[in-house]
């Protein structure tokens, strides 16, 4: 398990080839595309080249319209799949025959015209609903609502608030004209609904006596007749618009027979895309393109006999120290420690002259995790859900980590368990005493019990975080030992293990004279000139201090860290313990099964999830600290990505 060698590929092609080329990188997927060096390029060579086109935007607007289409499918002609179902199965070639693709784009935009007509109808029946619930206060108003009255005389619908006193706004209305009347229609619980009648000249008289009392004109555009024909009218309109809306989802659904090849051509237009990708970084000229990148180290037999088959020239080479940066990273991993890429690549991916961490983590990650859970019951749980999924999923890259690591966590947890005697908690004690069982039954052997030896776990976890520093400190000798650096490594963690052996010699009563403690005292000297070895003037004294502060808060703080395995394997423990004895309270085996379900499904979720989130920081903070270089790029080739169907290996 390591970092994957990189070689630095520059290639030279003809242009005609170039369709032809990417697709068999694309097949090859193990090189990634590169914007080229300018500067790395002959200035003759460099001052014709231009940056290559692509097709880019109109495949991914295609891609779009596909995936779009399927999840309407979705939507209107759910498909019926088992549970946790493996995604289906092609080869390459299926990926890359793009034949039917025009055909499945037409489809596509057939079922998203149809969901658009569906919403045009939606927002259009939500309109006339909102008109009909409008009419509803006027339906006995046997009166043409656009009618604006006779000759000489006006009709006006409004209303004011329900607060205001409709006798008070009669009164001020007679005050006002001399011919006038207002009419109720009908009132609710915000509003009177009026009709106000007035000689066409005594109008605006009219209206303006009732404004202070909120008179507001109803607004009834477009509306011919009565209030009840209106209505009537839109509900046939309603009727209508429902049937063409059923008819246009009917349509979508008789599309689902062409769901799995639009699934399958959204993943045929991802390939078109990756490549498109990799075009637009490309350059070129006339009859050529230039390509720069990266290719994996162990595939580069392979990848040279690809090229061997075009008209190009290639170089592969080792990239230089100043290049690490920019080299991309692919780490390396077995069943066992291909799990851990989910906090690799939740923290930071190594640098490319870094160390892989996923196996130096590994051992540590999943014995926290275990120490943490310590249910034999929750790790079975674990075991059985990781091994289902897998069976049944068949998951690949991210989801396949997430498995393996719930698999391996479960493990742990079970072993855990068994030493700690818990499963479910003291579940089997609670159920003997509900069955008469004598005192005793159910109680499982144990190494030791978190609830009665909690010093003896706080102690056991502060001796593993000595470990876990430490072994983060041995890695970092090494790497800086590899570089060069022994200076540092002496001055820094040798001194640290100096002043570790001193504190061990010295409760031992071992190498003092006359109470001094000399290998401590060794250490301590050490520390101090490997700090200050930098500093220059004042600064080493300042540097003594804040050398020693550092040293001091920086590894307590850590050691410290790792009492939080004692209180997650506390807490677990606790919480399933009084789970079990709410359910005993009433000893009625029912009521303790409903109990125990719901309460162990609480205390397992919360602990699934609190556990990782710890042991994470563990790693990320305490460990890495240590010797972790981050800051890497995740490897990126040009290959076939798909959302919808598996490649067959």
């Amino acid at each position: 398990m390591a970092i994957e060698k990189m070689k630095k590929l520059r290639l030279m092609a003809v242009r005609g080839q170039k369709e032809e080329l990417l697709r068999e990188l694309l097949l090859l997927g193990c090189v990634e595309v590169s914007e080229p060096e300018s500067d790395a390029l002959e200035p003759e060579v460099r001052d014709h080249l231009s940056k290559e086109g692509s097709e880019l935007l109109r495949y991914r607007g295609e891609h779009s319209r596909l995936v779009q289409a399927v999840e309407l499918l979705g939507k209107y002609a759910p498909a019926k799949k088992p549970l946790l179902s493996a995604k289906p199965e092609t080869d390459s070639d299926a990926i890359l025959d793009d034949s039917t693709l025009p055909q499945m784009l037409e489809t596509a935009d057939e079922i998203i015209g149809r969901d658009e007509r569906i919403r045009r109808i939606t927002a259009e029946e939500s309109r006339m609903r909102g008109q009909i619930e409008s009419l509803s206060p006027w339906l006995e108003l046997d009166y043409p609502l656009a009618c604006p009255g006779t000759e000489k005389c006006s009709v006006v619908l409004g209303g004011i608030p329900a607060a205001i006193d409709i006798g008070s706004a009669e009164a001020a209305l007679n005050d006002a004209v001399e011919e006038a009347a207002l009419v109720r229609v009908d009132s609710d619980k915000d509003q009177h609904y009026l009709a106000l009648i007035a000689l066409k000249e005594e109008l605006p008289a009219a209206l303006d006596s009732l404004r202070e009392f909120g008179f507001a004109i109803a607004s009834f555009s477009g509306m011919d007749g009565t209030a009840k024909e209106c209505t009537e009218r839109l509900n046939g309109e309603l009727k209508r618009l429902a049937g063409e809306k059923e008819a246009a989802a009917k349509e979508i659904w008789d599309q689902r027979v062409h769901r799995e090849e639009l699934e399958l051509s959204a993943d045929r237009l991802n390939a078109k895309i990756a490549c498109a990708e990799a075009e637009d970084r490309m350059y070129g000229m006339d009859s050529t393109i230039v390509l720069q990148g990266w290719a994996l180290a162990k595939k580069v037999p392979e990848l040279e006999k690809c090229l061997e088959k075009y008209d190009c020239a290639w170089e592969l080479s080792d990239p230089d120290p100043e290049e690490y940066p920019d080299v991309p990273v692919k780490l390396t991993n077995n069943k066992i420690t291909n799990g851990l890429n989910m906090v690799t690549n939740m923290y930071s991916l190594p640098a490319y002259d870094g160390v892989d961490p996923n196996p130096l983590m590994a051992p540590f990650f999943i014995l926290f995790y275990g120490l943490m859970m310590a249910d034999m019951g929750y790790g079975l749980l674990m075991i059985i859900a990781a091994v289902v999924a897998m069976k049944k999923i068949k998951p690949r890259a991210g989801t396949l980590s997430f498995c393996q690591l719930l698999l391996w966590g479960g493990i742990s947890t079970f072993v855990m368990g068994f030493l700690t005697g818990g499963f479910f908690g003291d579940a089997l004690a609670q159920i003997g005493k509900i069955l008469g069982k004598p005192d005793g039954w159910g109680e499982l052997w144990c190494l030791f019990n978190p609830m009665n030896d909690s010093m003896m776990v706080l102690i056991g976890a502060m001796v593993l975080g000595l470990i876990h520093l430490n072994t983060g400190m041995v890695i970092s000798v090494v790497e800086k030992v590899k570089k060069g650096d022994a200076e540092s490594a002496i001055w820094e963690e040798g001194s640290l293990w100096v002043i570790l052996i001193g504190i061990i010699f010295m409760v031992l009563d071992i190498g003092s004279i006359a109470g001094v403690p000399l290998v401590l005292v060794l250490g301590c000297l050490m520390l101090f000139y490997g700090g200050s070895r930098e500093a220059k003037g004042f600064g080493k004294v300042t540097s003594v201090f804040s050398t020693l502060y550092n040293t001091l808060t920086g590894w307590f703080g850590d050691i410290l860290s790792y009492s939080r395995i004692m209180a997650l394997m506390l807490a677990g423990s606790v919480i399933a313990t009084v789970f079990n004895t709410i359910g005993g309270i009433a000893n009625n085996l029912v009521l303790f099964i409903i109990v125990f379900i719901i309460g162990h499904a609480l205390n397992f979720a919360l602990n699934l999830l609190g556990c990782y989130v710890h042991d994470l920081r563990l790693q990320c903070l305490e460990y890495f600290g240590k010797f972790y270089k981050d800051g890497g790029k995740a490897f990126d080739p040009l290959a076939i990505n798909t959302k919808y169907y598996d490649i067959t290996e």
